[in-house]
C-alpha cells in the first residue's frame, strides 16, 4: 500500500512521464520506502528508549545508598576478670549502644591470667611470637552498619592483651572511627592504641584512655570530653 501511495503522489506531482522513467521512479520510490520503515517501526519501539533512562537513574541511586555514612554505635571488647566489661557496658549504657564480646573459644580462667606464674598460659602466650587466640566471632553482626567502634581490653604486660589480635587483624575498619579503652592497675594505655591501629590498618583510630579498677563513674566523664 505505501509503495502504490507514494508512486501516485509523484506521478501527480511530475504529471505523464515516458513508462520506462514511471517504472524505473517506482523502483527508486519502493527502495525509498523500505528503508524509510525501519527507522518509523524503531520510533514506535518505546521501551528500547526507555531503557537507557532506567539504566542511568539505578547506578545513581546505589551510589547514594553507598556514600551514607553509618551512624550505629558499637563497644566490642575483651575483658579477663570483669574491669574492662564495667567500663564497656557504662559506656554502652551512656550512649545507647551495641555490645559485642570478643570471646576466645578457649576462655582464660583465673590461673590462666596469673602474671607471676611462669607457667600460666598468658605467661607461655606472652613469650610465644606465634600466639594465636581463636576466637568464637571474628566479625559483629551488621558491622557494616557501625560508624564508631569503641574497642576496651585489659593491658598484659604494658600491652594490650592479645586475645583481641584476630578481632582486628580480621576487620575491615574502612569508614570507621575506633576509639580504643583499656584497664589496668597501674601500667598506662601506652603505645597499645598506636599498635593496635597500624596491625589493623584501616579506620581512623583516635587516642585512647586508660581506666583503673573500679573507675566506672569516669567514663561518662571521658566521653563528654571526646563530644559523645
Amino acid at each position: 500500500m505505501m509503495k502504490n501511495t507514494t508512486i501516485s503522489r509523484r506521478t501527480f506531482m511530475k504529471g505523464a512521464a515516458a513508462t520506462a522513467v514511471v517504472v524505473s521512479a517506482g523502483g527508486l520510490l519502493s527502495a525509498c520506502a523500505s528503508q524509510e520503515a525501519a527507522p518509523a517501526d524503531a520510533a514506535r519501539d518505546e521501551p528500547a528508549q526507555e531503557e537507557p533512562e532506567q539504566a542511568q537513574e539505578e547506578p545513581a541511586q546505589e551510589a547514594a545508598d553507598e556514600a551514607t555514612p553509618a551512624d550505629g554505635i558499637l563497644v566490642a571488647y575483651f575483658s579477663g576478670t570483669g574491669n574492662t566489661q564495667g567500663i564497656a557496658e557504662a559506656i554502652a549504657v551512656e550512649l545507647d549502644a551495641d555490645t559485642f564480646v570478643i570471646t576466645p573459644v578457649d576462655p582464660y580462667s583465673r590461673d590462666d591470667l596469673g602474671y607471676n606464674n611462669p607457667d600460666s598460659r598468658t605467661s607461655q602466650e606472652r613469650n610465644d611470637p606465634n600466639r594465636s587466640v581463636e576466637l568464637e566471632q571474628v566479625t559483629p553482626d551488621n558491622f557494616d552498619s557501625y560508624g564508631t567502634v569503641f574497642l576496651g581490653y585489659p593491658i598484659w604486660w604494658g600491652n594490650a592483651s592479645w586475645a583481641i589480635d584476630n578481632f582486628v587483624s580480621g576487620n575491615d575498619f574502612t569508614g570507621k572511627t575506633v576509639i580504643p579503652f583499656c584497664t589496668s592497675g597501674s601500667s598506662p594505655i601506652g603505645s597499645s592504641a598506636q599498635d593496635l591501629a597500624a596491625m589493623a590498618g584501616t579506620g581512623e583510630w583516635r587516642e585512647g584512655r586508660r581506666f583503673g579498677a573500679g573507675s566506672v563513674d569516669d567514663a561518662s566523664a571521658w566521653l563528654g570530653e571526646l563530644g559523645y
